[in-house]
């Protein structure tokens, strides 16, 4: 990689190579879906000249300099203004990982058999579970980076996920719950999850009985994982800088010391957390990762970026560039991004409410800019200060600056959710990250329902 990195005469010039092992397997109902595994090795350069990069992705690791002159020459084509990349220091590492029981010594029959077992409990839990989908996948990564400047990194990341999702029906009434594990661990994340099945299974059933939820504005508890994809999808996303940078409208509404919310409102993106899924100690651009407060006591203080935005915008590098593999370019992404903790109990939270709504879980949603639509995985009515009967069809919607400023109370203990989803953007999916938050409570939250 030193030797192919001289022969090119580019403003600057990055070259990854990658080794990826994965398995995994899926099944949906009684039927095993889907099985294998696989290894590919391959790498990228990225060249830049005058403003404008050029990519050239390989399979075969010899004549790396041929692969330079071909990324060097795609830039000139495209370059035509000044090369901005902010300054970061040169560093040579080596990151390695023990894992407690390393997934790529354990035969797919042995993780074929615990998922089905996983399959198994749901499906005879009750009569009414009609269908199943559960979810093994792991993957190890070997990551060797280098540049012009003289950085060299290598990095081992393993990630391991279950995802057990249960079907139930009466009559034309389906309802769906879900229950996942998932980290930068190896099989061990995989086991002993039988509990987490019969959750998965318990939640379904009941919702089959629950009654939809009457829309209207009320105010609304949300539970660590729900307040997590709030924070991630609905600001998270606002704060990378590519996508403010190239919008002039969110130029203007995502200014820095605009005030957001309350004083007690943090909300930080923080790469650097032990054990967290979107922790590295570098990102694929060799810049590491550390924490980032986008809103720090309300007021809006910073941004998420890659060396170019962060060029661009005279701003620091926060050590977010991120990409999914080895084909991929990379991408200014969150890492684990969070709401961090206040001083309410959760008691706190409730005990003044005549009527209100606390809403658990995600069953997914969309953003368009400032506006979102969530939806809750299940949801229980609050009755004078006490949490009382389940309800279902709970939809969030609104703006999420009028959100934000709406935050009355958060919760005194901060959360970090285990789920085994991932982040997409620009078609790279699934990205693990992190979120985590504590119960966060909002007023005038508009609940779509019958």
């Amino acid at each position: 990689m030193e030797e192919a990195l001289k022969h090119s005469n580019a403003d600057y010039t990055e070259i990854r190579i990658e080794t990826d092992i994965h398995s995994g397997l899926l099944f949906r109902g009684e039927e095993l879906d889907q099985v294998g595994s696989a290894r590919s090795v391959g790498g990228i350069v990225r060249a830049l000249v005058k403003g404008g990069w050029g990519i050239a992705t390989f399979n075969d690791l010899n004549h790396l300099e041929d692969r330079v002159a071909d990324a060097v020459e795609c830039a000139r084509l495209v370059g035509t203004k000044t090369s901005r990349l902010a300054a970061v220091e040169p560093v040579v590492d080596k990151m390695t990982v023990e894992l407690e029981r390393d997934f790529r010594g354990v035969p797919l029959s042995e993780k074929m058999k615990v998922a089905e077992e996983y399959n198994e409990a749901i499906l005879h839990y009750d009569d009414s579970i009609q269908s199943t989908v559960v979810l093994y996948k792991d993957r190890y990564r070997e990551l060797y980076y280098a540049n012009s400047e003289g950085s060299y990194i290598e990095d081992h990341r393993p990630y391991t996920t279950v995802s057990m999702q249960a079907i139930a029906r009466k009559g034309d009434n389906v309802q769906r719950a879900k229950e996942s594990n998932a980290g930068k661990g190896g099989f061990e994340i995989a086991e002993g999850l039988h509990e987490k099945a019969l959750t998965a299974a318990k939640q379904a059933v009941d919702l089959l009985s629950a009654s939809p939820v009457k829309g209207g504005k009320y105010t609304v508890v949300l539970d660590p994982i729900l307040a997590g994809v709030f924070a991630h999808e609905a600001f998270g996303h606002l704060s990378e800088a590519d996508f403010v940078y190239e919008n002039e409208r969110m130029k203007e509404l995502m200014l820095l010391g605009r005030r957001f919310g309350p004083e007690f409102l943090n909300i930080i993106d923080d790469g650097s957390i032990p054990d967290q899924q979107g922790t590295h100690k570098y990102d694929e651009e060799g810049v590491k990762t550390r924490e980032n407060y986008l809103i720090k006591e309300g007021v809006l203080v910073g941004r998420l970026h890659s060396r170019e935005t962060a060029g661009i915008m005279g701003e620091e590098p926060t050590g977010n560039a991120r990409a999914l593999s080895y084909d991929s370019e990379p991408i200014v992404r969150m890492t684990n991004t969070y709401i961090d903790k206040g001083n309410s109990t959760f008691q706190d939270m409730i005990s003044d409410i005549e009527l209100g709504i606390y809403a658990v879980d995600s069953l997914g949603g969309q953003t368009e800019l400032e506006m979102f639509t969530f939806s809750a995985g299940y949801a229980y009515m609050i009755r004078n200060g006490k949490v009382a009967e389940l309800v279902r069809d709970v939809v969030l919607t609104g703006n999420v600056f009028e959100t934000l400023e709406n935050i009355n109370m958060i919760g005194d203990k901060l959360e970090w959710p285990r789920s085994g989803g991932g982040c997409g953007k620009g078609d790279q999916s699934p990205l693990p990250v992190g979120i985590g938050s504590p119960h966060i409570r909002i007023r005038n939250v508009v609940i779509g329902g019958r």
